[in-house]
């Protein structure tokens, strides 16, 4: 498996420059203007505004190194990454990726990228912890991309901004495929809903965290819920986060905490919220220190990533996930991701979706 990433800017060396200039009527400009408001067409969509500029430079990774860096995500901060031997590097170990969040980071500090230009990835995953169901897969494939950002973009109006162009994106694609298939009708609302995390539980306080998403997804059609990862007013937060790359303790909405968020959608075939995307303004030096000390892992600052951060080497950042096969299977109205992926699944799941005419590749 490898890991993909294409890289935009405008201006990195001449020699890109000019490669920029040859290609440019193969590949279209695009900048990503994520603090303006798009006018809608006339089919109620925000137009694609336009994400970045240059020409495209494949890199592949497939692993990282295990020992002294920090690099891999443990995404709750409980799971275990799958992990191997290297003979010619005396048995040290690497680790097979659960998502780039950090390692986005580094590569934004390591090509130099300005404010408004980043990375997006093809990105491949191997979670070995998952709990396999209609949802979720030991493989995870997303498009995983990090824009480096100004502290005045440290803010919930600039993050509810990128969340509504990509979910633009996503009514667009929708249409795409009502086009090429007209019985798949779209069936997304023209806007999404936000709400935080805090407010949703005050709601529903006597719902569980997945019950509540259920109930206002049904509701809406497309909800954006803020603050994932932060104590809630039950000293309980709606689902856990690592406490290093996310930033869910700044204040944002209506004086909350959180300057992230999870992007879920109404499943008709399932009937259940279908989160398809996780996003979030990233950690600065004193988020990051408030809420490693929050959650008792202050040890992490030792790490190679953490002392960059610290030391101010590294940008700030916005970045999420969009998941690749989830979204396949929402738009083609499937009723598990495992018609849209191979993976490896329990013998007795496998018989009980081909009694249901459910093929799992």
């Amino acid at each position: 498996m490898f890991i993909k990433f294409t890289t935009f800017a405008d201006k990195i060396t001449d020699k890109r420059n000019e490669q920029t200039d040859k290609t440019e009527k193969l590949y279209p400009t695009h900048r990503f203007v994520a603090d303006r408001a798009g006018n809608k067409d006339d089919k109620g969509i925000f137009p694609a505004e336009p994400f970045y500029r240059a020409v495209p430079t494949p890199r592949y990774r497939t692993f990282v190194r295990a020992w002294g860096m920090g690099i891999n995500d443990d995404l709750n901060g409980v799971e275990r990454p799958v992990s191997f031997p290297i003979k010619d590097l005396g048995d040290r170990r690497a680790e097979v990726v659960h998502s780039l969040a950090k390692w986005k980071r580094l590569t934004l500090a390591q090509y130099g990228f300005e404010p408004g230009y980043g990375i997006y990835t093809d990105m491949n995953a191997i979670r070995a912890d998952e709990e396999l169901d209609n949802l979720h897969s030991l493989y995870v494939d997303q498009w995983d991309w990090e824009r480096v950002i100004t502290p005045e973009d440290r803010n919930i109006d600039f993050l509810k901004c990128i969340v509504k162009r990509i979910y633009a994106a996503l009514k667009r694609t929708e249409f795409m495929v009502y086009e090429a298939y007209p019985q798949l009708k779209p069936i997304l609302p023209d806007e999404i809903y936000f709400i935080h995390s805090e407010e949703l539980r005050r709601l529903y306080p006597d719902k569980t965290p997945k019950e509540r998403e259920h109930i206002i997804t049904r509701e809406k059609g497309a909800v954006f819920i803020i603050g994932i990862g932060c104590p809630l007013g039950d000293g309980k937060p709606h689902d856990m986060r690592a406490p290093d790359y996310d930033d869910y303790t700044t204040e944002g909405e209506n004086g909350l905490p959180g300057l992230n968020g999870d992007l879920l959608v109404w499943d008709d075939v399932l009937e259940v919220a279908l989160e398809l995307s996780s996003m979030g303004i990233r950690v600065n030096k004193e988020t990051l220190l408030y809420q490693l000390k929050q959650s008792g892992k202050e040890d992490r600052l030792n790490l190679y990533f953490h002392r960059r951060l610290m030391n101010g080497t590294l940008p700030l950042s916005i970045g999420g996930g969009i998941g690749q096969s989830r979204l396949c299977m929402y738009y083609l109205r499937k009723a598990h991701i495992g018609e849209i992926q191979a993976s490896i699944w329990p013998e007795g799941m496998r018989e009980e979706c081909e009694k249901l005419n459910i093929t799992l590749i």
